[in-house]
């Protein structure tokens, strides 16, 4: 056994774990009868109080504003969109390719026609005309004898476009949720919650948020609100949850009750989609009368999961976007027939099929080229540029993503377009912001745009050396050594006897998770790994254990995407998510392994400690001596008996040696009770022996 064939490495990531608030926990879970675990879930999530705990678990007793009061083109919009739908003047919408872009525009169109308007829509072609509204569309529509555009999703930064079509006599709405340019365009109304006050309950909605606000407050004026609000409310829940909106104030109170909503929602087109992904309601919840028993909160009625729309929903609807034509999303969710919602729910299936396959082959190629060229400088070079031919510009910001996950960097990833012209999409780490990275850049590039975590660009081929050096430059500028290793945040630590059913149904009180209310991650010390296996496309399945009291218990995991780090060692901490897993009638809760990392005492004995003394310990009544010792690649634990035969262990080795001598040992599996019972007692009595 050579020192390289057996040792895989883990995953490099940062533990950032919550400080543990015992005495506030304890407080607040007697005073609302939930376990001090999920106290501590919610102080960790700014819930200090009762009163706070309760607004945040039971959203429907914040007290809203009217929308009207808190954005102030609101009242004006709605005043143009009447007169429009009275004197049957032609509505267009103008939309975009991204989940939120699409429900949007199904959302306003499905409300507008409910509503008598004469109503069409666009939207812009993501492989040659990129994001947003542009001349040619308003020309188009003004042709078209249009009288009122409506942005949604987009427009915010439109100018030129948007003072074309004033200029030709059109009105313009604007409902957008991005980032605000120096200069607002011309609109008549602008309804974008990065507008409004800070501390509103709307200020995080994304563009089916507003358009949401918007159709809602129409309806309402016009007295035509009974029937639209649930058809509504599922197509802002899909698109909210795609868009990865944060899951708090007014978002998480409306996607709280769509969620109930969807699985029975009326819809053909949620419906079909529903069908042909196999997502299948769980039990929902029940609401208390009881404020103070907050416990009582439990899943008793069908819903969905943010997790069913994050996973399951929401990517075939954005593999339209990506690679296929955004009409047949459009088609999906404003149809009533359901003969046409299965013909293009299917469609969005074969095109997601499609998209998942593109994305795994542009990926290894990726990781390919990495390997063969940057993998070596990442440390000084602290970003990461990969270009290539032939990939596909809508699934590369994928990639990037699945990219900074692999490497801990930022990745600006591209593929040629046209003569001479690369089009690319870059994504972030927690330190890094990438849209002030891309306006570093600007002399050197032609499009560009995004936020802090994510951005898209173009660039003359020409420019790309200049372009690679300066994002390096300006990634030394703000990231440290340390922010190179993925940053995993973790609510608390737990043993695996405390994993249960009623541990796992109490959590169901934080839902729905999200953005800026994650689900919720644990970590447990000292795991023992007895069993493991690759499964399916490179997942690690588990049996994972821990001994407390003499007594064992043991628990079964999954990793995902992690046959990188297979065989994990037979000692490891773990960080995870609870999920539950259904097969044959039979319900158990498992562990989703979201982080692995040398027990901390092992950690330590092995970077710290020199060529170590030998250190005498008793096993089962038997005298062992043990120490740390250099090997080639790095320290190793040896262990000798009485009769001189050695036990060899790797930190990061499930597979061990055991002989008289190097040449003539066999390879072991550390996992097995006899093993690691011996190594567990020296590691201990190397520990006191420091």
């Amino acid at each position: 056994m050579t020192n390289d064939q057996n040792i895989k490495r883990l995953p490099n990531q940062r533990w950032q774990i919550a400080p543990a608030n015992i005495e506030l926990a304890a407080k607040l879970a007697s005073l609302t009868n939930i376990s001090p675990i999920i106290s501590q879930l919610l102080i960790n999530r700014g819930m200090e109080t009762p009163e706070a705990a309760e607004k945040f678990i039971n959203p429907e007793s914040l007290n809203l504003p009217s929308p009207l009061e808190d954005f102030p083109d609101l009242a004006v919009s709605v005043e143009l969109l009447e007169s429009a739908i009275k004197n049957q003047e032609k509505i267009a919408i103008c939309g975009d390719y991204d989940a939120d872009g699409m429900t949007s525009t199904a959302l306003l169109l499905r409300s507008l026609r409910a509503l008598g308007a004469n109503v069409d829509y666009a939207i812009p072609s993501r492989m040659h005309e990129g994001y947003g509204i542009n001349k040619r569309i308003v020309e188009e529509f003004n042709s078209e004898g249009v009288g009122l555009i409506l942005t949604v999703d987009n427009g915010i930064a439109a100018f030129e476009p948007i003072a074309r079509g004033r200029e030709l006599g059109l009105k313009v709405i604007i409902t957008d949720h991005h980032d605000l340019p120096k200069e607002l365009p011309p609109a008549n109304a602008i309804l974008n919650p990065k507008l409004i006050d800070e501390s509103s309950p709307y200020r995080g909605v994304a563009g089916v948020g507003v358009a949401y606000i918007l159709a809602v407050s129409l309806a309402q004026q016009m007295g035509e609100l009974k029937g639209l609000v649930h058809p509504m409310l599922a197509l802002f829940t899909l698109g909210t949850i795609a868009d990865l909106a944060p899951l708090t104030g007014v978002n998480r109170r409306w996607v709280k009750r769509g969620l109930k909503l969807l699985s029975k929602s009326t819809l053909p087109g949620v419906q079909a989609l529903i069908q042909v992904s196999g997502v299948q309601a769980s039990e929902g919840e029940t609401e208390s009368n009881s404020k103070s028993d907050l416990k009582s909160k439990i899943q008793n009625s069908k819903s969905l999961k943010p997790d069913d729309i994050g996973f399951r929903l929401g990517p075939r609807i954005n593999a339209i976007g990506r690679i296929g034509n955004p009409q047949t999303v459009i088609e999906l969710l404003t149809t009533d027939d359901m003969g046409i919602a299965l013909e293009r729910a299917m469609q969005c299936e074969q095109v997601n099929s499609e998209r998942q396959k593109m994305c795994e082959e542009i990926e290894q190629e990726a990781i390919s080229l990495v390997e063969d060229l940057y993998v070596e400088y990442l440390h000084k070079d602290r970003v990461l540029v990969v270009i290539k031919e032939n990939w596909h510009h809508g699934v590369i910001g994928i990639v990037a993503s699945r990219l900074v996950e692999r490497y801990g960097v930022p990745v600006f990833i591209g593929t040629f377009e046209g003569e001479g012209v690369i089009r690319g999409s870059a994504r972030g780490i927690p330190e890094f912001n990438v849209f002030e990275a891309l306006e570093d850049s600007r002399d050197l590039l032609g499009k560009y745009g995004g936020h802090k975590a994510a951005g898209g660009f173009s660039l003359p081929a020409d420019n790309l050396a200049d372009f690679r050096l300066r994002l390096t430059e300006f990634a030394n500028k703000y990231l440290e050594i340390q922010h190179l290793n993925p940053l995993l945040k973790i609510d608390a630590q737990a043993n695996l006897y405390q994993i249960n059913q009623d541990l796992f149904q109490q959590l169901n009180i934080l839902h729905p998770c999200g953005i800026e209310n994650p689900d919720p991650v644990f970590w447990t010390a000292n795991a023992q790994v007895i069993e493991q296996q690759i499964v399916g496309k490179g997942h690690i399945k588990l049996t994972l254990a821990q001994t407390i009291d003499n007594k064992r218990y043991e628990i079964k995991a999954i990793a995902w995407r992690w046959c990188d780090y297979f065989p994990l060692p037979s000692r490891v901490d773990i960080a995870y998510k609870l999920r539950e897993n259904s097969f044959n009638g039979n319900t158990n809760i498992e562990l989703e392994l979201v982080g692995v990392r040398l027990p901390q005492q092992v950690e330590k004995l092995f970077t710290t400690s020199k060529i170590s003394k030998p250190t005498k310990f008793e096993y089962k009544q038997r005298q062992y001596t043990c120490g740390i010792y250099q090997n080639g690649a790095g320290a190793e634990l040896r262990i000798k008996n009485s009769e001189g035969k050695v036990l060899v262990m790797q930190p990061e080795n499930k597979i061990g040696l055991l002989g008289l001598s190097r040449e003539d040992a066999k390879q072991v599996d550390l996992s097995l009770p006899q093993y690691d019972g011996i190594i567990q007692a020296a590691m201990q009595a190397l520990v006191g022996n420091r």
